[in-house]
């Protein structure tokens, strides 16, 4: 999974993206500090796979991983070249979704680009950007179409719908909230790979003091929870200065240290469940003396197209799964106590995994 972060210039954009991965992005007060899209991989934190290595006594734990891109603060304008220009937004073409990090906290010391505070405004903006990149998209596309268009009827339908989703798009609407009409429509949309039809998850920047409350006392949260609502896009909450500190924490001392501000989890947790709910992702599990292993998966997924996630002979030549429940395996403390009391099944091609199955693939090729 690849997500982009994106927002205006000292939003904490950078701040959050360095305790995300500590990669070290330069985080200054003063817009374009962010030049170069930075990537960092971290893995997704599962004690599941703890417990598996243990009783396993596996040589090797391999955790599920997100890629992060920290793009340049955008400006009003970066569509057209203003700022650093939008050489960054082609790095968010690639992303599977894209995580919108917005001020809300007010703060004297820390400037905004437009001077005051309006996290809606400052999503609007940011938007319009996106819209401006994906007409430019849209244009080049209408160009090389329309040519061909008067003598094939394929080409003509797809003109047709570019013209639809650019008039949409000149309302300063996005491209998620197009409505295809076929199954046609909605494969050259998916093709286009536009910015405005990605997935988002906004991610509430706000101050220390008021963390713990900030779902129900910041009016600024509150904006960006209904404005999310809207789009059926994800949001949490965040401090980017605090989750900088807890990155420098071990992990006993980060559960103690959040306990002590109010709360269960941290950033980087509320950002993978946002991602995976958003995304519609679930994580099955391998495990064995060699290895223990997540891997992830849309949910819905079959059986062979699961075990094709580690190898494509698996998917080729699958015969069958067999499948115990995570929580089942623990409770019973081993394989062969879960098998005795018939907690182990052998699934088919038709099975669809779940999250937390532990799995090992028979196949033959």
């Amino acid at each position: 999974m690849k997500l982009g972060i994106v927002g205006l210039p000292n939003v904490g954009k950078s701040t959050l993206f360095n305790s995300l991965t500590k990669a070290g992005a330069e985080s200054a007060n003063y817009p374009f500090c962010t030049i170069d899209p930075n990537v960092g991989v971290v893995p997704v934190p599962d004690e599941r796979l703890d417990k598996l290595t243990e009783m396993y006594h596996s040589k090797k734990t391999t955790p599920a991983v997100i890629e992060f891109v920290d793009i340049a603060g955008l400006v009003k304008g970066a569509s057209k070249g203003e700022g650093l220009g939008n050489q960054f937004l082609a790095n968010i073409r690639e992303v599977d979704a894209i995580v919108h990090v917005v001020r809300c906290f007010e703060d004297s010391n820390i400037v905004h680009v437009d001077g005051t505070i309006d996290p809606i405004r400052d999503i609007e903006t940011i938007n319009l950007e996106l819209v401006f990149a994906d007409l430019e998209v849209l244009e080049r596309r209408i160009s090389k179409v329309v040519r061909g268009a008067k003598n094939d009827k394929e080409l003509a339908k797809e003109l047709e719908l570019l013209n639809r989703i650019k008039a949409h798009l000149e309302e300063d609407k996005l491209a998620k909230t197009f409505e295809t009409e076929d199954e046609d429509e909605l494969a050259w949309l998916a093709s286009y790979n536009l910015l405005t039809a990605k997935p988002v998850i906004f991610a509430a920047n706000v101050e220390e003091d008021g963390l713990a409350e900030a779902e129900t006392n910041n009016l600024f949260f509150n904006k960006v929870r209904e404005y999310a609502k809207e789009l059926d896009a994800e949001v949490f909450v965040v401090c980017a200065q605090i989750e900088q500190e807890i990155s420098e924490l071990e992990e006993e001392e980060k559960r103690e240290f959040l306990e002590e501000l109010g709360l269960c989890e941290s950033g980087l947790e509320k950002l993978i469940k946002a991602s995976y709910s958003l995304l519609g992702l679930i994580s099955y599990l391998t495990s064995g003396e060699d290895e223990t292993r997540a891997w992830t998966i849309t949910r819905g997924t079959k059986a062979p197209q699961a075990a094709g996630k580690i190898h494509t002979d698996f998917e080729r030549g699958f015969i069958r799964a067999e499948v115990v429940n995570y929580k089942d395996l623990m409770e019973h403390g081993s394989m062969l106590a879960a098998k005795e009391h018939g907690l182990v099944r052998s699934e088919g091609k038709e099975y669809v995994v779940q999250d937390g199955d532990v799995i090992l693939f028979k196949f033959n090729v």
